[in-house]
């Protein structure tokens, strides 16, 4: 899946890149994937998208859309540009070419959807969970301090730990175990730390990190430890992810760590995200 930094990036590249471009071939479920999700029969998407003009993209609810005339794609997966005559990957879930010889890729890395439908049509053949999840952006004005304190109320939140409040049960669109790390170090808050012992302040702190720490990743074209349309890193500079685990704590020095923890790994300084 790709979090919402790098949707931001890659519909912003994606619209640069590719509108205009007329779709001459498309390949779907090439190489399968338990976890890649499609809708209704892959094998139709040729006669859906062949002829079409990509006419725009943008992000909704986390994902990548790709709008190519009456039709749409809705991606969650890293996507990969190549350029007339580049080499294609050997393996991929879904490979649309266009006319000029160049082309782009979806693969697959966790879990992802690469959904085809006309629009106004979402419904057909697509999960509930993600035809109808209108839920604001972190990046909207709608997303505010009541909307998150609303987050928290239903459900018994309270006994859960802070990064399964964050990124679990789609309860915030696009923030997923990732970019998770920078928001709770910003927040000085412990990934297991449960919610309700949080004070009011420190919730307050983890709005506003999920707030400027989510902004700063999108400005920057996303994290330096995924990859953009392009292949290239992203401009921000991750504090707590696989390329810090080891080395000193930029605000206390401490030594960063890594843990497996509700399956995935967390990243946390024990110096400044004491339990």
């Amino acid at each position: 899946m790709i979090e919402l930094p790098e949707s931001y990036a890659l519909a912003e590249q994606v619209k640069k890149t590719l509108t205009g471009k007329r779709i001459s071939n498309v390949v779907a479920n090439h190489s399968p994937h338990g976890f890649a999700w499609f809708s209704g029969d892959p094998a139709d998407y040729p006669a859906k998208l062949v002829g079409k003009n990509v006419t725009g993209a943008h992000v909704w609810s986390g994902n990548v859309r790709i709008e190519a005339e009456e039709m749409r794609l809705q991606i969650s997966t890293p996507m990969r540009y190549h350029a007339p005559g580049e080499k294609r990957p050997a393996k991929h879930q879904l490979l649309i070419q266009f006319e000029d010889g160049s082309a782009i890729s979806c693969t697959v890395q966790m879990w992802g959807c690469m959904f085809c439908y006309e629009v106004g049509h979402e419904s057909e053949g697509i999960p509930i969970a993600c035809s109808t999840n209108t839920n604001p952006s972190p990046l909207e004005d709608e997303f505010d301090f009541p909307y998150f304190c609303r987050l928290a109320e239903p459900g018994g939140t309270n006994a859960l730990s802070a990064k399964a409040f964050l990124a679990t049960e789609q309860r915030i669109v696009g923030l997923g175990n990732g970019v998770l790390q920078d928001i709770l170090w910003t927040a000085k808050i412990h990934p297991k730390r449960v919610m309700g012992t949080l004070s009011d302040a420190e919730f307050r702190c983890m709005f506003d990190a999920v707030k400027t720490v989510l902004r700063d990743m999108a400005a920057q074209g996303g994290r330096d430890t995924e990859r953009d349309l392009f292949g290239m890193p992203g401009g921000y500079r991750t504090v707590m992810s696989r390329k810090t685990v080891g080395n000193p704590c930029p605000r206390c020095g401490e030594t960063i760590r890594k843990e497996a923890y509700l399956g995935g790994s967390i990243y946390y300084c024990p110096g400044c995200q004491g339990l």
